[in-house]
């Protein structure tokens, strides 16, 4: 019997993520296009429409223009609607209308929904699905609620305008995607408690994953998580603790950033500046005024990403902790790398290194060559490339400059950074081949 190209396309669950994705780019691409969705009345470039749109569906938040300015009320709600459906999955969301309509499931939507929402089991899936959902748009609503309220009471908004305004940065914040109404992105709310708080408690939500969010709503006490949880909040914590030092060392007497802040503003910055790297892309101070030391501690924590299976990009926290487990049992010489009670198994820590490695090379390629396009020396053009590549979307100010071919790469990067090198690896791969025999052994030495 011949395989119908149904069949190709849906073998690996994998490939249709990939072109699920793509497929909302396209739309959003055409969509924002149109005159309606400029403030101008004319039509945008294909450049800047297709940068925008994959930003926005790949929750990056990187802008050749600016939002409020360029897009008009049309053109932001569609940017909103991108961001929430690259933020859920476009799998997530196809699964969901499956429910509604048949109210049941095909296995081909099983195993696309569970590529995309990284979970373990098919059975429980529908439930899973609905529970993203509602989850998020609960995070959501509670954000929006205390920006409105902020905006209203702090700011002196009109009401309507500042129900938009909390939604479309709730929108934006839970789903680590860093699109802002300001020019200045949220420099202006550097010392407001009630904006940066609110926006970092729903970066981080958002960026945690579902599978660690759902297990601690459980109640579950510490030493009945699973590894996935343990690492991911323990990794978090240590990483947010240690940028903000970071932060607070190498900016404090920074006249142009932490230095007209008392003490308690700087905290708030440095911790803001500290959770933004973990792909939600805010900032409330101004990157190009940063010195060096902090556009690196930002490459790092930038590259790392957040947790597993949620908004949020980069390598991932549990990537890059069980790295770290893997190098601490190669120091100690034992033969099995263990995290608290458990093993980790040998193919997941092959899956770490490869996504590793992968995940560098594609910058350090993508870093090269955008040198080669632009004028911009090396820290900045390595700056932009990891922060398109883990879907940050902080910048030192370089991105509307670039060239056209330097703008398309980076659209390059944020697509193969939100559908993850390993996911895109494997969908454009026809079969995967099971060797049936073993090779002997041969030692060689390494270092």
């Amino acid at each position: 019997m011949a395989t119908s190209a149904a069949d190709l396309l849906f073998r690996h669950p994998a490939r249709a993520v990939v072109i699920g994705f793509a497929l909302m780019v396209a739309a959003g691409t055409a969509g924002l296009t149109l005159p309606v969705a400029t403030t101008s009345g004319a039509s945008a470039g294909w450049v800047t429409a297709l940068f925008t749109a994959t930003s926005a569906v790949c929750v990056t938040g990187l802008v050749t223009v600016d939002t409020d300015a360029h897009w008009s009320v049309s053109g932001e709600v569609l940017i909103t609607l991108l961001i929430q459906a690259g933020g859920l999955g476009i799998m997530t969301l196809a699964t969901l209308l499956t429910l509604t309509v048949s109210r049941r499931l095909g296995l081909r939507t099983k195993l696309a929904a569970q590529a995309e929402t990284k979970t373990l089991t098919m059975t429980s899936l529908p439930h899973i699905v609905r529970n993203i959902v509602l989850f998020s748009l609960t995070c959501e609503a509670l954000a929006a609620a205390v920006l409105t309220s902020r905006f209203i009471l702090g700011y002196g908004q009109p009401p309507g305008r500042a129900l938009y305004l909390g939604v479309f940065h709730a929108v934006s914040a839970f789903n680590n995607a860093g699109f802002a109404l300001w020019p200045d992105n949220l420099m202006r709310f550097a010392g407001d408690p009630w904006i940066c708080l609110t926006i970092a408690a729903a970066s981080i939500v958002g960026g945690l994953g579902f599978p660690v969010i759902f297990e601690l709503l459980r109640g579950r006490r510490c030493r009945h998580w699973t590894m996935l949880t343990r690492i991911t909040v323990a990794a978090t914590g240590i990483l947010l603790a240690a940028g903000t030092v970071a932060f607070l060392a190498a900016e404090w007497d920074n006249p142009k950033t932490l230095g007209p802040l008392d003490d308690g503003g700087k905290l708030l910055a440095a911790l803001f500046t500290a959770v933004m790297p973990r792909t939600a892309g805010f900032n409330s101070l101004d990157i190009s005024q940063m010195t060096h030391s902090s556009w690196l501690a930002t490459d790092v924590l930038m590259f790392i990403g957040g947790g597993s299976a949620g908004t949020a990009g980069g390598i991932k926290v549990t990537t890059f902790a069980m790295l770290a487990f893997i190098v601490w049992t190669q120091f100690r010489g034992e033969t099995h790398v263990n995290i608290g009670y458990r093993r980790l198994p040998a193919d997941t820590q092959r899956q770490a290194v490869v996504i590793t490695m992968l995940s560098g090379g594609l910058v350090a390629a993508a870093t090269y060559t955008l040198l080669l396009l632009s004028p911009h020396p090396l820290d900045q053009a390595l700056f932009e490339t990891v922060s398109a590549f883990a879907t940050v979307g902080l910048s030192t100010g370089i991105t509307a400059d670039l060239p056209a071919a330097g703008q398309l790469l980076l659209v390059a990067l944020m697509f193969a950074g939100r559908v993850g090198p390993l996911t895109l690896g494997s969908a454009l791969a026809l079969k995967t081949r099971a060797r049936r025999y073993d090779l002997p052994e041969e030692q060689v030495i390494v270092g």
